[in-house]
């Protein structure tokens, strides 16, 4: 299973990223703050998680772009669960996820 949990390093998105890599998961979550998503990472990677993740600002166009290219790449197109516990609202407006047939055309 993969998973992309937006605002994974602190609150509820902690805890969910936790459960989700304890279940054996690959997951990819995001922060603003550089600091304390590598060292999220870090933890994650001592407890033998498979974590990755990206500094992203979901208010921005262009950084969720960036989050759905990483998120393709990481995966390989192949994305089980998404769960949005970011801080407040974010737009998804002009993002989508593509479907593997569109990807091979």
């Amino acid at each position: 299973m993969t998973a992309l949990v937006t605002g994974g390093t602190r609150g509820i998105g902690f805890a969910i990223v936790e459960e989700l890599a304890g279940f054996g998961a690959r997951v990819y979550t995001c922060s603003r703050n550089d600091k304390e998503l590598n060292e999220r990472i870090k933890e994650w990677e001592a407890k033998g998680f498979s974590v990755s993740g990206s500094v992203c600002d979901l208010s921005s166009q262009d950084d969720r772009k960036k989050l759905l290219g990483s998120v393709t790449s990481a995966f390989d197109g192949k994305l089980n669960i998404l769960v949005g516990s970011q801080k407040g609202e974010a737009p998804i407006e002009g993002c989508r996820w593509k479907a593997k047939e569109e990807l091979d055309s």
